[in-house]
């Protein structure tokens, strides 16, 4: 008798301690989702792209109502994407516009700002206004003003102003306030989905038509890649950068009772970007009862090529061969299809419950 063939699992799902019982008690709909965050990552957001298409494509609309999205760096360009007229085909551009980019060997920080600008321009297509006023997603764009040496965009001021943001991120994270005021520019309906702001100097503006692309700008400019953006309208004078910088996967303090569902390109939450070899930062329990995470399982990765998603080394890893690192995003884009139709297959059947795991 031949041997039965068991799919693994193609995610791995988590949930803070007040999500995990109210899912297993009655399950998950649509309608139980108030708040969703994005991470900054880059092209991994390639790698999740079906996983976005399945809950804005179909999953979330079925239940229409106000939800609020939250991203930092190339999370607030997905959730940009998302409040377009058509979500789906929003998010399928963006993969599509980030693949085209192309590098050449010593490409400059100003060249790849200007590259980014013009793949903002295609993305919106001139819809600034639909995706502020979009009748059921509320935008929430991280951004940090940079202080002191990272103000500059020359590489050796920059580059020492790094160096003391890691040292002093060694010594303890709030420290990090000596280098970023947290700037989080929102629809003008609504307040940012979070309770009280205490760990870092932080603002709360309003987004328009006027700042809405420097804020997407400013939120994906990581230093020593991209240009700072320079006095976005509204926040004054200075220079903002990458949100991920300071909240990297987005440790917040979510308010309401809502489920705060997080689809996410690793199972774990860490709190800022120099947190990455810091094992012992851990994202909050307390922040995160309410979250509910989707990502990719190790079963997944390992079936990929390169035994991963997407990154920014690719762009290294292929200088000199772009259609081969676009072939590679694309097969990484195609394949996450399953990450959603694996989503739905779960909720639908209300099996949800049955896969989940503490966060």
């Amino acid at each position: 008798m031949s041997a039965i063939q068991i799919k693994s699992p193609a995610l791995t799902i988590k949930a803070g301690s007040t999500a995990l019982a109210r899912i297993r008690e009655r399950g998950l709909s649509p309608a139980d989702v108030g708040i969703l965050p994005g991470a900054a990552g880059g092209p991994k957001a390639l790698g999740i792209q079906g996983l976005d298409l399945a809950l804005f494509g179909d999953w979330l609309p079925r239940a229409p109502r106000q939800r609020s999205l939250i991203g930092a760096s190339i999370g607030s360009w997905r959730f940009a994407s998302a409040c377009l007229p058509d979500a789906a085909a929003g998010i399928q551009r963006l993969g599509e516009l980030y693949t085209q980019q192309r590098f050449a060997k010593g490409v400059t920080m100003a060249e790849v700002s200007q590259s980014c600008v013009r793949m903002l321009d295609e993305l919106l297509e001139g819809q600034d206004a639909h995706v502020l006023n979009n009748p059921h997603y509320s935008l929430n764009i991280m951004v940090v003003k940079s202080l002191g040496l990272l103000a500059h965009d020359r590489r050796g001021a920059l580059g020492l102003g790094l160096s003391s943001v890691i040292g002093n991120n060694l010594l303890g994270r709030p420290r990090l306030s000596r280098h970023f005021e947290r700037v989080i520019l929102h629809d003008a309906r609504t307040p940012p989905p979070l309770n009280a702001l205490s760990d870092f100097p932080s603002r709360l503006l309003h987004l328009d038509v006027g700042n809405l692309r420097h804020a997407l700008l400013a939120s994906g400019s990581i230093p020593m890649v991209m240009e700072g953006v320079r006095d976005i309208p509204g926040a004054g004078v200075g220079t903002y950068r990458d949100g991920g910088l300071l909240d990297y996967h987005l440790d917040l303090p979510y308010s309401g009772d809502d489920v705060v569902l997080y689809p996410h390109f690793t199972d774990k939450v860490i709190p800022g970007w120099f947190d990455k070899g810091l094992p012992w930062r851990k994202g909050d329990n307390g922040r995160l009862q309410n979250v509910l995470l989707l990502a990719p399982s190790r079963d997944y990765l390992a079936k990929l090529p390169h035994g991963k998603l997407p990154d920014r080394k690719d762009f290294t890893r292929y200088l000199g061969d772009d259609a081969g690192r676009e072939r590679y995003w694309r097969t990484a884009m195609d394949a996450s299809r399953r990450l959603g139709d694996e989503f739905l297959e779960l909720v639908d059947s209300n099996k949800l419950g049955e896969r989940l795991q503490a966060l």
